[in-house]
């Protein structure tokens, strides 16, 4: 069976690169990097590099670079952080209702200890208002978390006039800019951001390590606390090897962040275009324009989103219905529904998100059997039938329920 993979926001691959780069770490190069004999040099020249690598992608200085396990770390680190350093100055947080659970559940939990949490509104498609933010900001506002690229419809928002605004009224600024990494280009001093937070395994290096910028000078409480390691900012014997690989992913997204951009783009409007032109009653989630490269949401009404998930798999086709993180929940998206899409809509949500190895054949393939798979969902649905006239057939063989 031909497979593709059109899952990428939930993880990616391991570049070949990336992976040779970690493997010398995971046998002969083993010491620990805090040690001072001959095993410990190859490992500490490693991190060292691998930490310029990332301080590259994010145009700053190495030692503004803490390394994580992953970007809930980051983001857990970078908010219980600032606000425990700042406590004495406020205790008003501001974020979205659409951000990642990492930030949504980290401030919810805030609020149940005595801060003030401003969960922002997002349009129907899905972009915050800045005018709004402005208006949300009182004399106790210490922290705006407020993601780069949303994990499911790929949104961007307007980061830079964000942190312009953050740094008038002196509020630290971080951004949960893990879906954004690898895909569009992530300059902290332009910005404006105090924080940014990323994650290896979205940008083709392993799952469990991460890394966050902190602007010199933004005092962070630790989240781990132990040894020295990362300038004390963060305790624990380093992972070398997840180190050095997410230290080449860096360096490869950087040399072909442009070149992928363009071809992902193309992959993904050409998806969008198709399956639009062969199923009706489908609807783009998302801003059409300001989104990242690779991310396509699309709702195909009167069908449920893991039904598709199902048949797509069965032919090989791997797609999601939103976050990974929350994929064992029977709720809609949060996100979708705080854009103001009914239950019925957001239901039947699927989103694609492309990566370096997709090919036209792939995107085309999806379009050639995607839509029969909604036709033969669709006329088993009242809703359906209601909506069109067309007669449902409530009948169907055990083969239809087979995986």
């Amino acid at each position: 069976m031909k497979k593709i993979y059109l899952d990428h926001n939930a993880t990616t691959p391991i570049h070949p690169d990336v992976y040779a780069a970690m493997l010398p770490f995971l046998k002969e190069d083993f010491g620990n990097p805090s040690s001072v004999h001959w095993a410990a040099r190859n490992p500490r020249k490693a991190v060292d590099e691998a930490r310029e690598q990332v301080a590259h992608l994010f145009n700053c200085d190495a030692s503004e670079i803490i390394f994580t396990s992953c970007g809930s770390e980051g983001d857990n680190l970078a908010i219980k952080g600032i606000v425990e350093s700042k406590k004495d100055k406020g205790n008003h947080i501001i974020t979205t209702k659409v951000e990642h659970p990492a930030v949504l559940n980290t401030c919810k939990y805030l609020a149940k200890t005595g801060f003030d949490v401003t969960f922002l509104d997002v349009d129907s498609y899905g972009m915050i208002d800045i005018e709004e933010l402005k208006k949300a900001i009182t004399a106790k506002t210490i922290l705006i978390s407020i993601m780069y690229a949303n994990n499911e419809t790929g949104v961007v928002f307007p980061i830079e006039e964000i942190g312009r605004l953050a740094k008038e009224r002196n509020i630290i600024f971080n951004t949960d800019a893990v879906q954004a990494a690898g895909k569009i280009p992530i300059d902290v001093k332009k910005l404006n951001v105090d924080i940014a937070v990323i994650s290896g395994h979205k940008l083709y290096a392993p799952k469990g390590v991460g890394a966050a910028y902190v602007k010199r000078g933004v005092r962070l409480i630790p989240l781990i606390h132990g040894g020295h390691q990362e300038r004390n900012r963060r305790g624990g014997t380093e992972n070398v090897a997840g180190i050095a690989a997410l230290g080449k992913a860096c360096e490869i997204a950087m040399q072909d962040m442009k070149e992928e951009s363009e071809k992902l783009t193309i992959l993904r409007d050409r998806l969008q275009k198709g399956l639009a032109e062969k199923i009706p009653y489908t609807k783009l989630n998302g801003h059409p324009e300001k989104r990242l490269p690779n991310t396509l949401n699309m709702s195909f009404e009167f069908v449920e989103g893991e039904s598709i998930l199902l048949n797509l798999d069965m032919k090989g086709i791997a797609a999601s219905s939103g976050s990974a993180c929350t994929s064992g929940s029977l709720e809609p998206s949060h996100v979708l529904v705080a854009m103001g899409i009914t239950h019925e809509v957001s239901h039947g949500s699927v989103r694609f998100s492309m990566g370096r190895d997709n090919t036209v054949e792939d995107i085309d393939y999806v379009i050639e059997v995607l839509p029969a798979m909604v036709e033969r969902m669709r006329s088993m649905s009242p809703l359906y039938e209601a909506k069109t006239g067309k007669a449902a057939n409530v009948s169907f063989s055990s083969s239809d329920c087979s995986h």
